[in-house]
């Protein structure tokens, strides 16, 4: 008797572990196509022009633009350069 419900414990809990480890690989998956795709990459360059239009600081302008011009290369809607000047 014990010993059924011990083969069905390590069965429910082989397949539980599995279905975790599947679940794990699909989210690490989709994290990282979201967070390389242009949509979210055009968002936050947009946010840091924001944060360097009331900041003013050149070093961080710099920073942008080398966003900016990774981001021209990679993505089809491109971003008109900024004047760090």
């Amino acid at each position: 008797m014990f010993q059924i419900w011990k083969l069905i414990l390590l069965k429910s809990n082989l397949r539980n572990i599995l279905l975790t480890i599947f679940g794990i690989f699909i989210f690490v998956v989709i994290f990282f196509t979201y967070d390389t795709s242009c949509g979210v990459e055009h968002f936050v360059i947009l946010n840091e022009i924001n944060v360097n239009e009331k900041s003013f600081d050149p070093e961080f302008c710099e920073s942008i633009l080398e966003k900016i011009d990774s981001f021209n290369n990679q993505c089809s809607p491109t971003i008109e350069i900024l004047d760090c000047g």
